[in-house]
Formats: structure tokens, sequence, C-alpha cells
């Protein structure tokens, strides 16, 4: 994935088969859109962008099962989307020795789990409980839990500094 600013929107048959099959029914009613292709296809860049990327990294840590339909994706201003998830998905991220509770959750949410191994571009899953639990997961561009300087990094540019990373920042740091 290139991430400049020379880059176009896709189009749903321009991807992977592998990818249009691993989104199938995921991406139908998203912003009311009858089918997983025009829900895609009407994506603009950013969002387009902060799917692909959270799909390729949930993909990796063979968690994209969990989500059951996405919701909403941003990708400026905070990289990162709202699902509907699986029943499984709680239990799975409990189990899950790659990511922790620990400074996981935000105001308003009733609960979280932040990815543990790595420094930047890091997992962020939250939820928040009603009728149905609710699902986020975004990507935080340095880790809580990593390390001391990443930590610091966090707290320095992200909670205080205000800096809230874009598609390609997040891109960056994943290639």
């Amino acid at each position: 994935m290139t991430t400049t600013s020379s880059v176009a929107p896709l189009r749903w048959r321009a991807l992977p088969g592998a990818t249009r099959v691993d989104f199938a029914s995921k991406l139908r009613d998203l912003y009311q859109a009858p089918t997983d292709e025009s829900a895609f296809d009407s994506l603009a860049l950013d969002k387009q962008q902060t799917l692909l990327l959270l799909y390729r990294r949930l993909r990796e840590l063979k968690l994209w099962h969990v989500v059951r339909s996405v919701e909403n994706v941003y990708g400026e201003g905070g990289v990162g989307m709202n699902f509907a998830a699986w029943p499984v998905i709680l239990s799975t991220l409990r189990r899950r020795p790659d990511f922790t509770r620990l400074f996981a959750n935000h105001r308003n949410t009733a609960g979280g789990f932040y990815e543990r191994r790595r420094a930047t571009a890091v997992l962020h899953f939250l939820y928040v409980e009603g009728a149905t639990r609710s699902w986020a997961v975004h990507f935080d561009l340095h880790s809580l839990v990593y390390s001391p300087i990443s930590a610091w990094r966090h707290v320095r540019y992200e909670a205080l500094g205000g800096v809230t990373p874009d598609w390609r920042m997040i891109g960056e740091s994943l290639a």
C-alpha cells in the first residue's frame, strides 16, 4: 500500500478476491449501502485506506473473524472503526497474551483491550454496554504499555499534544 498523497480511491472490483470474500456481508448497510461493493466504492479515500489497514492488521492477528459488520470508518483525526462484533470477541481478547486491559478503558466506555507487543500503530479496542455491546477499534500512534519511552511518546504527543494520527501516519508505522 502506498501512503503518498497521490493515492486514488480504490474500486471494489480492484480488491483481491480474498479481500472481497473476507468483506462479504460486513460492509453492506454501511452508510445505508445496499451491497458490500456499493459501500466500499462510496467510501472516501481515507475511509478505504483505514478499512484496509484495520483489515490487514486484524487478519494478521487472526481477529478479523470477530467483526460481524462495520458500522463506521474514520481515517482523518484518528484511524478506526465502529463495528458489531460476534459474541466471541470478549472471551477471545481476554485469552490473548498480546492484549491487555491495562490503560485500555476510556471515559464513557465499559472496557477495552490494548495491544501490548508493538511500540507504534497499536490496536486499541473499546466497548460500551447498552441494549447491545457496541465495539470500536482504532490505532494509537504510540503505545502506552510497550515501553516507558513509547508511553511517554503517547502521553506527550497524543494525550497532551492532541496529535491524532491519520491513515498515512499509521500506514507508515506499519510498513
